[in-house]
């Protein structure tokens, strides 16, 4: 696979960075495979170096989402809804004409995966294969309620007390196993220090997970009459540690929600990751998984 080409891209309100890796062909010409698209939300680019070297026979695309990394938001807005990052993505596959022919491929992690079920319910025609793993659509929990107002707790602490309170809340509650209790926003607040984060508030406010992403992704209410129906071959993973975690938990009901059963993945919710932050998943295992599943298409 060739070195990373920055591109980008500018759409209302913020202009997206995407690195584009070509297919490495020892000269036999373009790749038959579709391009890869892998993103996350709000994670970065710089995230899944390790998952797009796992496929250098084909060309692979990343990209920092709207509000994250290198595409920060030029408008001020204060939050960032899945349906615009759907369109953002839309976008950008239809920039991308030029590196191949045909629908893409789409490996989308987390708040990636709510977005890419977004941009597929309105644009199944860009689309061949999605697999969205772990997309924490925490509106199809059958505690849905109790989930959904622990993330209005966190997106409130956010705003009160800044970015140590409130990510120790978002570690605590995505690491809970099983179903949310119905008064887990009111019990005893976790102390930042013992996830080594810091209790005093700096005054910054643009984290684009507690801030702009925070509660609109998982409170996200997706069409699944139209993703029942697109072409698209739509699966969903979940990751073999994290079943019983909220975002597996959220994976296995919109699986059952489309009437597809969940492919099972090596790792749990960073299966992919290759140490990018210093906890790495199972990343040979994981791309062996992934690959299989787009070869199935």
């Amino acid at each position: 696979m060739t070195e990373p080409k920055t591109d980008t891209l500018s759409a209302p309100g913020a202009v997206l960075h995407y690195d584009v890796r070509s297919a490495d062909t020892q000269g036999t010409g373009a790749s038959a495979e579709p391009i890869l698209l892998i993103i996350g939300s709000p994670m970065c680019a710089d995230g899944f170096v390790t998952l797009a070297g796992h496929f250098t026979d084909r060309t692979v695309v990343t990209y920092d989402p709207r509000g994250a990394g290198r595409s920060p938001r030029t408008d001020g807005a204060l939050v960032t809804s899945p349906d615009e990052h759907a369109d953002d993505l839309h976008r950008l596959i239809s920039a991308l004409g030029d590196q191949g022919s045909g629908p893409v491929d789409i490996f989308a992690s987390s708040g990636g995966a709510v977005n890419a079920l977004a941009l597929v319910a309105k644009h199944p025609e860009q689309v061949r294969t999605l697999v969205a793993h772990e997309p924490p659509a925490f509106a199809e929990l059958p505690d849905r309620e109790a989930a959904l107002a622990a993330c209005d707790d966190i997106h409130e602490t956010y705003e009160r007390s800044g970015f140590g309170p409130a990510m120790a809340k978002f570690i605590a509650v995505i690491s809970l196993q099983g179903p949310i209790p119905a008064d887990y926003a009111d019990q005893p607040a976790p102390d930042p220090a013992a996830f080594g984060l810091p209790a005093g508030d700096d005054g910054s406010r643009n984290d684009p997970l507690l801030g702009l992403n925070m509660p609109s992704c998982p409170a996200y209410e997706h069409d699944f009459d139209a993703l029942r129906a697109v072409p698209t071959r739509v699966v969903i993973g979940v990751g073999e540690e994290s079943g019983q975690m909220a975002a597996g938990r959220a994976g296995a009901a919109v699986a059952a929600r489309l009437g597809t059963p969940p492919v099972i993945f090596p790792g749990g919710h960073g299966g992919f990751l290759g140490g990018e932050y210093g906890d790495p998943g199972k990343p040979d295992e994981f791309a062996a998984t992934l690959r299989g599943v787009l070869g199935g298409s």
